[in-house]
């Protein structure tokens, strides 16, 4: 599995919500909605999810082992980071 592609949708400066991110895997398959949060001790991605009937949130998709979460986070999050400094430069 290949991320080939890493879209940052939304770059959002105030509060812990910092983005929103689209990737695509191997060219055939595009996960929206991926929220870029500042958490208490780091930066991380939150895969999409939405309340369940007891008002839990759960995770629409997600990487099943911790290597691929881990992979994916840290090039979702290197994109990211590439985007904000991107636009400083520009501003």
């Amino acid at each position: 599995m290949t991320i080939t592609e890493i879209r940052v949708r939304k770059l959002i400066p105030e509060g812990k919500l910092k983005g929103i991110v689209s990737i695509t895997i191997d060219d055939v398959l595009a996960i929206h909605d991926i929220k870029i949060v500042q958490g208490e001790e780091r930066l991380f991605a939150a895969m999409p999810s939405r309340r369940d009937d007891s008002g839990m949130f759960r995770d629409i998709v997600h990487p099943i082992n911790a290597d691929i979460r881990k992979n994916m986070e840290d090039m979702i999050l290197s994109a990211y980071k590439m985007e904000v400094d991107r636009q400083s430069v520009e501003s």
